[in-house]
C-alpha cells in the first residue's frame, strides 16, 4: 500500500520579519491539502528584542551563541510570540493548527551542543524526533507548527537551527508517510550567480553538488541548508525542493529540486 502524503515546510527569518509576505505564504500553506507540518525560524526577531534591552547577541561564524540570558530571549520570540502569532494566522485561514516546541509532547529530543572549537552555550543537536507523538497530531486533522526549541529531556530548552528541525522531522515521518520537504527562504532557489536571481540551478543531485562546492558556487550560509538536505534524501525522504514561498503552491516560478 502507497504511503500518504506529507509535505513539511521550513519558513525562514527573512518571510517572517515581511508580515505582508508573511500572511502569503501562511494563506497559501493553509491551502495546502492532504498533512502538512509548519516549521519556522526567526533570528531577525530575537536579535531586535534582544538589543531593544541592551542585550547583545554574540555571533561566531554566522551561528548564534545562546548563553542564558539569550536563551530566554529565542524562547519567548520563537515558542511564544512568533509561534502563537504565526498559529492564530493559520487559525484565521481555517487551517486548525497547534503551535509547538520540541519539549512539547516530547517531539524533538536533542543534546547541547559538544564544545569543540567554539562554545555554543544552550545551542541544542537533535538526537531523536518522536514521530509517534507527531502522528497523533496529524491524525487527529492538527497541523503542527514547530519552533526552532528543542529539550533534552532534562528540563534543559535548547536553541536549534530550523533547517536542522525540519529536515529531522522530515526524515523522522519518512517511515510513515512520502515526505516532501520545502525550504522557502528569499532566493528563487540555488542561485548560479548571487547577482543574478534569475540564474536558479533547477536540479541538483549528488555529484553536481560537489562540483558546485567546488567551484564556490554553493558556499558559507548555503552549505549547512545544502547538508540538511542531502541527509534527508539520504535517509528516505522523497523528494526536497528549495525556493521562493510561492513554491508551496507551486505557481510557476523556478526553483531548486535536490535528488541522491
Amino acid at each position: 500500500m502507497s504511503k500518504q502524503k506529507l509535505h513539511i515546510i521550513k519558513v525562514g527569518g527573512n518571510v517572517i520579519n515581511n508580515e505582508v509576505l508573511l500572511t502569503s505564504v501562511l494563506k497559501d500553506f493553509s491551502e495546502l491539502e492532504g498533512f502538512k507540518i509548519l516549521v519556522h525560524g526567526g533570528g531577525k526577531k530575537a536579535t531586535e528584542l534582544a538589543n531593544s534591552i541592551g542585550l547583545k547577541p554574540k555571533m561566531v561564524n554566522g551561528r548564534r551563541v545562546t548563553d542564558k540570558a539569550n536563551l530566554e530571549i529565542v524562547t519567548m520570540v520563537y515558542a511564544g510570540l512568533l509561534n502563537k502569532n504565526i498559529t492564530a494566522q493559520l487559525q484565521q485561514n481555517g487551517c486548525n493548527s497547534i503551535g509547538l516546541s520540541g519539549a512539547d509532547a516530547n517531539c524533538i529530543l536533542a543534546h547541547k551542543r559538544i564544545v569543540k572549537d567554539v562554545d555554543y552555550g544552550f545551542a541544542g543537536d537533535i538526537d531523536t524526533v518522536n514521530a509517534n507523538n507527531i502522528n497523533v497530531f496529524l491524525q487527529n486533522g492538527m497541523t503542527p507548527v514547530f519552533c526552532a526549541i528543542t529539550h533534552d529531556k532534562k528540563g534543559q530548552l535548547l536553541n536549534t537551527n530550523a533547517d536542522t528541525i525540519a529536515s529531522e522531522i522530515a526524515i523522522g515521518m519518512s517511515e510513515k508517510y512520502s515526505v516532501s520537504l520545502i525550504y522557502t527562504f528569499e532566493m528563487n532557489g540555488v542561485l548560479r550567480s548571487i547577482k543574478d536571481e534569475k540564474s536558479v540551478i533547477e536540479n541538483i543531485n549528488s555529484v553536481s553538488y560537489e562540483e558546485l562546492k567546488k567551484d564556490g558556487i554553493i558556499a558559507d550560509g548555503m552549505l549547512p541548508k545544502m547538508h540538511n538536505c542531502f541527509n534527508a534524501l539520504q535517509k528516505g525522504v522523497s523528494k526536497v525542493i528549495i525556493g521562493n514561498p510561492t513554491v508551496i503552491n507551486n505557481k510557476n516560478q523556478p526553483f531548486t529540486t535536490l535528488v541522491l
